[in-house]
């Protein structure tokens, strides 16, 4: 990489580390292409991106972003990746890393806040943002049925009632 390659990639990284929630960084030493490859397509899946970088290029990277405490876990063959949603990124990292003992979730950070490698664990563990927005829809939705079913209630007792008067009164007419 020359210079100008150099600061590209800096910007880049620094402009997509401003937009994002979430870093998470892992040590990769030993990784196969193929392995990486696999890695890459499930982040990617989730929303999520996965970049190798020198430590030094990353460094000058975070510069300027809420990032700056994860400086110090950048020692080594260090990767990053990062998302919006949170949850996304730290369940991806941590299911792969169950399956494969060369990838090491390091630490990471969520905004201002620096997290270790059980943090992470912990964030992982949490739903997804797309699963706590449906268990908020349902929630919201389950008052208004229940609402519905209280109000249809009384009119279909009042319904069989007048059924049993009118079988009631069909037995007397039949009767005389």
């Amino acid at each position: 990489m020359d210079r100008t390659e150099k600061r590209e990639f800096v910007a880049g990284l620094n402009q997509a580390l401003s937009a994002t929630s979430m870093v998470v960084v892992t040590r990769n030493a030993g990784l196969t292409v193929a392995e990486v490859t696999d890695l890459r397509r499930k982040m990617r899946a989730s929303g999520s991106t996965y970049k190798v970088a020198k430590n030094r290029l990353t460094n000058l990277a975070l510069d300027g972003t809420q990032f700056d405490s994860i400086k110090p876990l950048l020692k080594g063959p260090t990767a990053l990746a990062w998302s919006v949603d949170p949850v996304a990124v730290a369940k991806t990292a941590v299911e792969f890393a169950k399956t494969n003992e060369k990838f090491v979730i390091v630490g990471g950070a969520l905004g201002t806040q620096a997290l270790n490698a059980d943090g992470i664990k912990a964030l992982a563990e949490l739903p997804s943002l797309d699963q706590l927005r449906a268990r908020l829809v349902g929630m919201i939705s389950t008052p208004a049925t229940r609402i519905a079913g209280v109000l249809q209630a009384p009119a279909g007792q009042l319904a069989r009632v007048f059924g049993a008067y009118a079988r009631k009164d069909e037995a007397e007419a039949e009767a005389a």
